[in-house]
């Protein structure tokens, strides 16, 4: 079955890390970008940037510094991995392929809360 499933999630406290797994199946991802998204409750749906095929990860000019994206092709998988967490990053965090005509995940919550 080809699919995008986002794990990690979970609540950190404001200055907290957090990482977060976006695991594909059915296609080898290396082939491919994977974006990674972000949706809080009552706002647009929100890119936090992706990497390309060859590894290269480019970043929303708001995510630059705290958030870094990599990926592992033995495992299929991108991480991005979060510092510096802040109440105003708790969101829905997605990730999409352009495998096909588009492959989205189910998302997986992150709350910054103290």
């Amino acid at each position: 079955q080809v699919q995008l499933v986002e794990s990690g999630g979970g609540l950190v406290q404001p200055g907290g890390s957090l990482r977060l797994s976006c695991a594909a199946s059915g296609f080898t991802f290396e082939n491919y970008y994977i974006d990674w998204y972000r949706q809080a409750p009552g706002k647009q749906r929100e890119w936090v940037g992706y990497i390309s095929s060859n590894g290269r990860a480019v970043y929303a000019d708001s995510m630059k510094g705290r958030f870094t994206i990599s990926g592992d092709n033995t495992k299929n998988t991108v991480f991005l991995q979060m510092s510096s967490l802040e109440p105003e990053d708790t969101a829905v965090y997605l990730c999409h392929s352009n495998y096909g005509s588009g492959l989205w995940g189910q998302g997986t919550q992150v709350t910054v809360s103290s």
